[in-house]
């Protein structure tokens, strides 16, 4: 995908946390360690920095949910990060996002920590993140 189609995709997607724009994209798509993992109706960027694996953001076309696309792009980030020396992951996800939150609840993160007020919303108010971890360095399933 191209930047202009990551931040369409990101746009239909979010509200909170805010979208991000092309130059955002273009930004961290030029950052070493970033990487860019997609489907036909959604993406996934993450890094590795030190052996630690962010899923840095998730974005799966609202009409395609519930069909394996975000849980082959989170499984896929997994494998990804270990080919690239990860041993740990983590990631940050609001709240109030239930059904993002029960994706990494099956795919096997944990919560380990909480942003309280981390993210505004359109309206101005404020809600907590969620920081999700998971283990890299056992083998999967």
């Amino acid at each position: 995908m191209q930047r202009e189609a990551l931040a369409a995709l990101h746009r239909a997607c979010f509200t909170t946390p805010r979208p991000w724009s092309e130059e955002e994209f273009s930004a961290l798509l030029k950052n070493p360690g970033v990487f860019l993992l997609e489907e036909t109706h959604g993406f996934l960027l993450g890094r590795v920095i030190a052996g630690e694996a962010e899923l840095l953001t998730l974005a799966v076309a609202p009409g395609a949910r519930r069909h394996g696309v975000g849980r082959r792009l989170v499984e896929g980030f997994a494998d990804a990060a270990r080919a690239r020396e990860a041993v740990s992951a983590f990631l940050e996800v609001a709240a109030d996002n239930t059904p993002a939150r029960a994706l990494y609840a099956a795919t096997g993160w944990t919560e380990s920590g909480r942003r309280k007020a981390y993210y505004r919303t359109p309206d101005g108010s404020r809600i907590d993140a969620l920081v999700l971890n998971l283990p890299l360095d056992q083998h999967p399933g």
